[in-house]
């Protein structure tokens, strides 16, 4: 999955974006600072096309945090479910590709998405197979309210 990254400022990350984590968990962890990485995924359909943003969430204990941010495009209709398992895609296969990174630094991962633990909620029709997705991969999972990668940062990106 090719994914294009940037900074909030816009600025694009032109290395590989396991290169770019590790410089940043590297300058953060020589600076001090305890991290955790969260990565999360949002959608929002505007005609026929579903526009996604994927953030890798860097959370310096007790001291703030900054994003990197992906946007993504697809031309085709799709239920909500389907959206919701394909936001969770997106965040697992990120996370997938920088566990070994961050289990080298001892980094803490979270996978977030963006579903609603209450039933009475539309998204809440793919919580079991999400959160299937993403503990079976060995991650851990959170979803609304404690899912702020996907639900706050991912969703302003969109």
């Amino acid at each position: 999955m090719e994914m294009n990254w940037r900074r909030l400022s816009g600025k694009p990350i032109k290395q590989d974006i396991k290169l770019a984590v590790e410089e940043t968990l590297q300058k953060e962890l020589a600076d001090g600072h305890k991290m955790k990485v969260c990565i999360g995924s949002d959608s929002q359909v505007k005609g026929g096309t579903v526009e996604y943003a994927t953030v890798i969430v860097f959370l310096r204990e007790k001291k703030g945090g900054f994003m990197f941010i992906s946007n993504h495009k697809e031309h085709r209709e799709m239920s909500l479910r389907e959206r919701m398992i394909s936001e969770v895609g997106r965040s697992v296969g990120v996370a997938y590709e920088l566990c070994d990174l961050l289990d080298r630094y001892d980094v803490a991962l979270e996978v977030h998405a963006d579903i609603n633990t209450d039933p009475h909620f539309q998204s809440n029709v793919a919580l079991k197979e999400a959160m299937g997705y993403i503990l079976g991969m060995g991650f851990v999972f959170k979803a609304k309210p404690n899912a702020f990668a996907s639900t706050s940062c991912a969703d302003k990106m969109v």
